[in-house]
């Protein structure tokens, strides 16, 4: 898999940096990497959770405030409550 833009170098539904080699990457259907999703999220073609992106932010608020105890959980919901809609699993069609 080749190096991605910057853009795609997160996971496309809960914003998770997926570095710049392929094994954070989730799975298509036919077991191809997926260009878009983390192996969290996404996996064999589907979503592991059928969650809203509010039960998406409540997951992720602890992971990212572990990994950055300098951010609040309230700067961070409001960080991912920005960034997710732009996100393409959340994005409004």
């Amino acid at each position: 898999m080749e190096k991605k833009e910057f853009c795609r170098s997160f996971c496309q539904s809960c914003g998770m940096p997926m570095g710049e080699t392929d094994e954070m990457y989730g799975t298509d259907a036919d077991g191809t990497k997926s260009e878009d999703y983390c192996n969290l999220c996404y996996a064999e073609g589907s979503f592991t959770e059928d969650m809203s992106q509010d039960e998406m932010i409540e997951l992720c608020v602890p992971h990212v405030v572990a990994a950055n105890p300098d951010m609040t959980e309230e700067e961070t919901r409001n960080m991912m409550k920005e960034l997710y809609p732009s996100l393409k699993r959340w994005k409004e069609f």
